[in-house]
């Protein structure tokens, strides 16, 4: 019976994966592969750094929805009066906005890859298949989505992990890639990219939503406590992978792709993958691009509802919600934008809008008067505020370095 009390049920885990799918998005991928290509390994450590920080956050997320019953997002409508409210969560659409966009334009770019179809034709039908992939927990609850999505990160692995098993990296640069260290004012945009495609701000708002309606259950005779240890395993396992499949990319790029050319584009990147490594694993790559995006434009639509019921009280419908955040995506396309260079930027826009949502969640998880006997203790609360401290400390590097050459 102790043993059994230690261990948390199999059933319990799962909100956290579904967080985890939108930390391997087509955004990661352009700027993992980007960093690689560009950089080698110098960037291995701002990955695992990144990957370490959200599981932190992610953790504070799905506690403070379990403990409170409440989001994110919904504790900060709650607080904030109208005028605040209303600018907060117009940088928190249009942090949903950059998310969308990276995901339905990888999605676009998977589909040209595979099957020759244009940008635009693959961007709707890759927010089409989104909304379908939402009515499977509409209809048949979170737990079937959980299902769905965990299947889609199988996927993801398989393609983007590949590469590794046909050109396995050398151990002494990468273990020296760990010594934090920058190349130049391109290298900074790419770190910040790097921790904005990993601790992203939509997903800090929906993991606490998923675990109110999820894990916030106690009609199955679970303590809070043992909630909390459930989830720890949840997030732990699920950023585990997520963290893998990020330093996957990087290293592969870092192995088979530096100093080539033609690898600024994920489109190229395919070429060249293809060319190295073979065709097979071109294939893989292509597909598990597809399965990133497929999933992760979920997740993101998923969450820019959640953020808008939260502060505003407004649900709309799926269909509207959808139309409103694929018409950016849209003209990005019908524009003639680079598409890879647009999913990269997309990234340092969602490390913007990191701190609006990180610096409320570890404020409200350090109150006992939300948190109750389950509020932060001391050395948790400091990491997080470290963990915001670099991520601030990374954007205004960034800044000062792009304004001033």
């Amino acid at each position: 019976m102790l043993v059994k009390a230690r261990l948390p049920r199999i059933g319990l885990l799962g909100p956290a994966f579904i967080a985890a799918v939108a930390y391997v998005d087509p955004g990661n991928v352009a700027t993992n592969v980007t960093a690689g290509a560009e950089f080698g390994y110098t960037l291995v450590w701002v990955v695992v750094m990144a990957n370490v920080m959200a599981v932190l956050v992610q953790y504070l997320s799905a506690k403070l929805g379990m403990v409170t019953g409440r989001s994110l997002a919904g504790h900060m409508g709650q607080e904030l009066p109208r005028g605040p409210r209303i600018a907060y969560w117009l940088q928190a659409e249009a942090i949903a906005i950059a998310t969308d966009l990276a995901e339905v334009v990888g999605g676009a770019i998977a589909l040209n890859l595979l099957f020759d179809l244009p940008l635009m034709a693959g961007a709707v039908i890759t927010a089409g298949v989104a909304m379908l992939i939402l009515r499977v927990g509409d209809v048949m609850g979170q737990s079937a989505l959980e299902r769905v999505i965990i299947g889609f990160l199988a996927l993801i692995a398989v393609g983007f992990m590949a590469g590794l098993f046909i050109d396995p990296p050398a151990v002494s640069p990468l273990a020296e890639g760990l010594i934090p260290t920058f190349e130049g004012s391109e290298s900074v945009l790419l770190a910040s990219g790097i921790i904005g495609a990993t601790v992203m701000p939509h997903v800090i708002y929906l993991h606490s939503s998923l675990t109110t309606t999820r894990l916030g259950s106690r009609g199955d005779g679970h303590s809070v406590r043992d909630l909390l240890a459930a989830t720890r395993t949840d997030v732990m396992l699920a950023l585990i992978l997520a963290g893998l499949l990020n330093l996957s990319l990087l290293v592969v790029a870092a192995t088979s792709l530096f100093g080539l050319e033609d690898t600024d584009t994920l489109e190229g990147v395919h070429r060249v993958v293809t060319s190295e490594l073979g065709a097979g694993v071109g294939l893989l790559f292509a597909v598990a691009l597809l399965g990133s995006g497929l999933a992760s434009t979920s997740v993101g639509s998923a969450a820019g509802a959640e953020v808008m019921q939260g502060l505003l009280g407004v649900r709309l419908p799926i269909l509207l919600r959808r139309v409103v955040t694929l018409i950016p995506a849209l003209v990005v396309l019908g524009l003639g934008a680079e598409p890879s260079r647009a999913l990269v930027v997309s990234q340092v826009v969602l490390s913007i809008g990191i701190p609006f949502a990180l610096i409320p969640l570890v404020i409200l998880t350090a109150r006992r008067s939300v948190m109750g006997e389950h509020v932060n203790r001391g050395g948790t609360t400091a990491a997080a505020c470290v963990v915001a401290a670099i991520v601030i400390a990374l954007n205004v590097s960034l800044l000062w370095l792009t304004f001033t050459g």
